[in-house]
């Protein structure tokens, strides 16, 4: 299993978009990898949330990481959030 390392641009969106760097690991382990563009992947997985996020509340977050498979580790370039 390849290490996951979140780029520098990556990481500075943590708090930002309120994702965190075990549900990035988790999704990209757990979920079906897709083409995206550029020649990078994603893939997306919906975590109960059940709290608010900028005033408003959410049942559901969904996380996309965007990355690449590097021949010695998986590198994500930037992380999507999605509340619904």
């Amino acid at each position: 299993m390849k290490p996951i390392r979140l780029s520098a641009h990556a990481l500075g969106y943590v708090a930002k978009r309120g994702f965190t760097i075990e549900e990035v690991e988790e999704t990209i382990r757990g979920g079906s990898w897709e083409q995206a563009d550029r020649g990078r992947l994603h893939c997306h997985r919906d975590f109960p949330y059940r709290q608010t996020w900028n005033g408003k509340r959410y049942e559901t977050k969904q996380v996309r990481p965007i990355f690449v498979e590097e021949p010695n580790e998986i590198v994500v370039v930037t992380v999507y959030v999605y509340y619904f």
